[in-house]
């Protein structure tokens, strides 16, 4: 059934390659520097690498913006934000994968009943603003500084067509390894929180982890949709907006790499807290709006003359509507597959502020006398209590802290489960932590966690070190899944 509902995502990375490609080597392509099928080979190869190594970033953002729960809900979701790229494909217009995932995973939080998160939800926005200026203005710089070193070192004619074309081959791998790396969130994002797969070691050398294989596995989608369908977006790209001369395609291509590398490097990230400056968002941003951006960057270099206005509202309205339609999509489509074909598109998720989940809320610094009135009741999803506590008059932080503190779950350490984990992903004082606790059960995930933090320093967060962090999420969420009774109602009555 996996494979399955998985078959949504491939479509929607079909798409995807079908699409986007067009934003790294369509003005290559368009220019005539690039043959086709090198352009096609190329990306492939690069996506593919960027999607497994440097996936993960973007996609944590994705999920936090609504965490699709059910195996179903995911398929629905990717089939909807397909079907709208899809669609937008087929008017030849680059679209944003990253618009459309978007529009309908907010049509399954308003089907189930969750809570869209508003700080992701505008982080991702603004990045929607912000993505194609900052690549206009690197386009700009990147334009005069490859124009000043071409009269600085008086390159011939026929050299400097070589040098371009090589040029273009390089930005256009780094640009398919920025996308694969920021994009693969788009398109196996939403199956992460309900992969059945767990962390394999490849040859002892190196391990991949089970949101990489996912990962894999959508970019070989996406590669297939390269080459079978992104020449006709390639020319809208490359001659479509403006004709670009192979220096300003060179330039375009290079600010649009840049861009998306700099949304989707946790290295970076790590290394500008490091060094105690701003971080920018992880989060998987619109290759289309910052090839767009780029390109107009360029036009308007030149005095904006040449810009063909009408494609370009073409273009920037279809972004407008590609989330719409994906949102009404997955809400159609979700409404029929549970109620006519009786799939379970998600598991409904209750809250309760339990004696436990309110010391632990007080414990935070959080004022639990301002959630007396709603202490003890039980409301059957987010939406609802996020509604109540709102008018407590907590912040917008100290009620997701509420909100994730009450979440009601079942959650029973078995040997049954204990004998089906993978030994060979978890370190022997890990597993012997976990046997500890056999027998036991948890109302809420985060007990859990507390508890193997308590047995050890292998459970618990550290303070500098992102990766262990990562793989330490990882595999808490492996464990609420196979350990959570799935056909039990979500109760209060089971303690931890």
């Amino acid at each position: 059934m996996f494979a399955f509902f998985l078959s949504s995502g491939l479509f929607l990375g079909w798409s995807l390659g079908a699409n986007d490609a067009s934003n790294v080597f369509g003005t290559a392509v368009g220019t005539k520097m690039i043959r086709f099928r090198t352009a096609a080979i190329y990306c492939s190869i690069f996506i593919i690498l960027g999607s497994v190594i440097s996936g993960a970033g973007a996609s944590d953002t994705l999920g936090k913006l609504g965490a699709v729960n059910a195996i179903a809900g995911a398929f629905i979701v990717a089939l909807a934000a397909g079907t709208s790229v899809y669609l937008m494909t087929r008017l030849r217009y680059p679209v944003s994968t990253s618009q459309a995932i978007v529009g309908a995973i907010i049509g399954w939080n308003i089907f189930s009943g969750s809570l869209t998160d508003t700080d992701s939800l505008t982080k991702i926005v603004l990045t929607w603003v912000a993505c194609p200026i900052l690549s206009a203005l690197i386009s700009i710089a990147l334009y005069k500084l490859v124009s000043s070193l071409i009269l600085a070192f008086n390159i011939h004619m026929f050299k400097l067509d070589a040098l371009t074309r090589y040029g273009l081959l390089i930005v256009g791998a780094l640009g398919s390894y920025s996308l694969g790396a920021n994009n693969i969130a788009n398109v196996m994002g939403v199956f992460v929180a309900v992969s059945p797969f767990s962390d394999i070691s490849i040859f002892g050398l190196f391990r991949l982890s089970s949101a990489q294989q996912l990962f894999f596995v959508g970019a070989v989608a996406i590669s297939v949709g390269v080459f079978t369908y992104s020449h006709r977006v390639m020319e809208t790209v490359g001659k479509g907006i403006m004709n670009l001369s192979p220096v300003a395609a060179f330039a375009v291509v290079a600010a649009q790499s840049i861009v998306l590398f700099m949304f989707a490097s946790q290295g970076l990230e790590s290394f500008l807290a490091a060094h105690g400056l701003p971080t920018i968002p992880l989060v998987p941003v619109s290759s289309s709006q910052a090839i767009v951006g780029a390109v107009i960057g360029v036009g308007i270099l030149k005095g904006g003359r040449c810009i063909r206005w009408r494609t370009l509202g073409g273009i920037t309205s279809s972004w407008v509507v590609t989330p719409i339609i994906a949102g009404l999509i997955s809400l159609i489509a979700l409404f029929f597959l549970q109620n006519v074909f009786e799939q379970k598109t998600f598991r409904p998720v209750a809250y309760q502020l339990t004696p436990a989940a309110l010391a632990r809320i007080e414990q935070a610094g959080i004022n639990k006398e301002k959630l007396a009135p709603v202490a003890g009741k039980k409301f059957a999803n987010a939406v609802m209590f996020n509604h109540v506590l709102k008018k407590t008059g907590l912040g917008p932080e100290q009620r997701a802290f509420v909100l994730k503190s009450a979440e009601i779950d079942a959650i029973v350490v078995s040997p049954a489960a204990i004998a089906k984990i993978d030994a060979h992903w978890f370190s022997p004082e890990q597993l012997t932590s976990l046997k500890k606790l056999c027998g036991r059960t948890f109302t809420h995930e985060w007990q859990l966690a507390d508890a193997l933090a308590r047995q050890s320093d292998q459970w618990r967060p550290s303070a500098h070190d992102s990766l262990h962090n990562q793989d330490l999420q990882n595999k808490l969420a492996y464990l609420y899944r196979l350990l959570r009774i799935t056909n039990a109602p979500s109760s209060a009555n089971v303690s931890g």
